[in-house]
């Protein structure tokens, strides 16, 4: 039977890259439902391609624009923009699978959503569990949800792990994340805070949305996913670490108690962990380009250096600080990021941002979704005053 899949970013990288998947196999897949936040005609071509039951912006005056133009090109489609119609798609009983690529904590709530209607969840929205941490995990036990991650790096984790969850503590040593260094592995450090957006936003092997970009340039992505790969694969964080692979070959590594160590390979193309997780447990083609080792340059390794990148430390930090610390981080590093963006700080002061909300706030154990996003919205208005001294 086809599965009814639900996207949420359909009309960013990621949520662009599923559609092409799915195109590949529509013997297999079916859109139930689409939604973004803006982009009303790159919207209106996805339904007019998959012809999803429903499509879901973000913005009023973006829905009812699309609404207009559904109407008018005699689509099937059902348009909506209340507040609460993310968690309805997510959770909807036709849909059966969850594609989770909205970026940044606005994609937390359908992603509960669809963890407690016990959906497959894919989760492309690293902020979900970094932010959710404990709450979001809760719900996926109490849902029944299937958590399938979809970051190349965690992606590729998870395929290199021993298929039985209860073996990983005893079986695995440590999880090796890989990192390509972004644009700026190489550049003068003193230079750093003459970096402009542009050059933040030209990622040497992955095309990417701005936000993940300048992440990558600083490495807060994988501060992130140092965190998230804690919550999804229940490893303590002295047992995670990072390791620098300019040519971004391997995904990521996980090292056994044997001293043996599983990698997951492929090209730097979205569409191999989108398949997999699409597909999973089988497998299906994917439309990336295969690997021809005759023809590959040398791999390479690299230490993660904490002068270049201050960043990736506030993940252990984090992790190791009171419940809920995560959350602030998240919160900090959207605010600077956005800032440096738009002209505000320069690139050097997103970690000094990041740092500062994170040292003037005082967290407690979050338990409820409410819990969270108060935190969320505390920890951005900190990150704004500071923004703006």
């Amino acid at each position: 039977m086809k599965q009814n899949i639900t996207i949420l970013g359909s009309t960013g990288s990621i949520g662009t890259s599923t559609l092409d998947v799915i195109a590949r196999h529509p013997e297999r897949f079916n859109v139930f439902a689409l939604t973004a936040a803006t982009q009303v005609d790159v919207m209106l071509q996805q339904c007019a391609q998959f012809r999803p039951q429903f499509a879901v912006m973000v913005s009023e005056a973006a829905g009812r624009l699309l609404a207009e133009k559904i109407k008018s090109n005699g689509l099937p489609v059902r348009v909506l923009w209340s507040p609460d119609a993310l968690e309805m798609v997510a959770s909807h009983d036709q849909t059966d699978a969850v594609m989770a690529a909205i970026v940044g904590a606005a994609g937390l709530a359908p992603c509960l959503a669809a963890a407690r209607a016990g959906k497959r969840l894919l989760l492309a929205n690293k902020e979900a569990l970094v932010l959710g941490g404990d709450v979001f995990l809760a719900a996926v036990k109490l849902g029944g949800a299937r958590l399938l991650p979809i970051d190349s790096e965690h992606s590729a984790i998870f395929q290199s792990l021993p298929e039985d969850p209860s073996t990983w503590n005893e079986r695995v040593d440590k999880i090796i994340l890989t990192a390509s260094g972004g644009p700026f592995r190489t550049r003068d450090i003193a230079t750093l805070c003459d970096v402009t957006p542009d050059e933040a936003c030209a990622h040497p092997n992955w095309v990417m949305g701005r936000k993940i970009s300048v992440d990558s340039a600083t490495m807060m992505n994988k501060a992130l996913e140092v965190i998230e790969a804690h919550y999804l694969f229940g490893l303590p964080p002295e047992r995670i670490e990072v390791v620098i692979h300019p040519q971004s070959v391997i995904h990521s590594m996980v090292q056994y108690t044997d001293a043996s160590v599983v990698a997951q390979l492929g090209t730097p193309d979205m569409r191999v962990p989108i398949a997999y997780g699409l597909a999973w447990p089988g497998r299906v083609k994917s439309g990336a380009a295969t690997l021809d080792f005759t023809k590959m340059a040398a791999m390479t390794f690299e230490v993660a250096d904490y002068q270049r990148f201050p960043g990736l430390k506030l993940a252990w930090d984090a992790l190791r600080a009171s419940p809920g610390t995560p959350a602030v981080l998240n919160a900090a590093n959207e605010v600077a990021v956005a800032a440096f963006l738009a002209g505000r700080i320069r690139f050097d002061q997103i970690h000094h941002t990041n740092l500062a909300t994170l040292d003037a706030i005082t967290t407690s154990k979050p338990t409820t979704l409410a819990d969270l996003l108060a935190l969320d919205a505390l920890a951005r208005r900190t990150a704004e005053q500071f923004v703006a001294r």
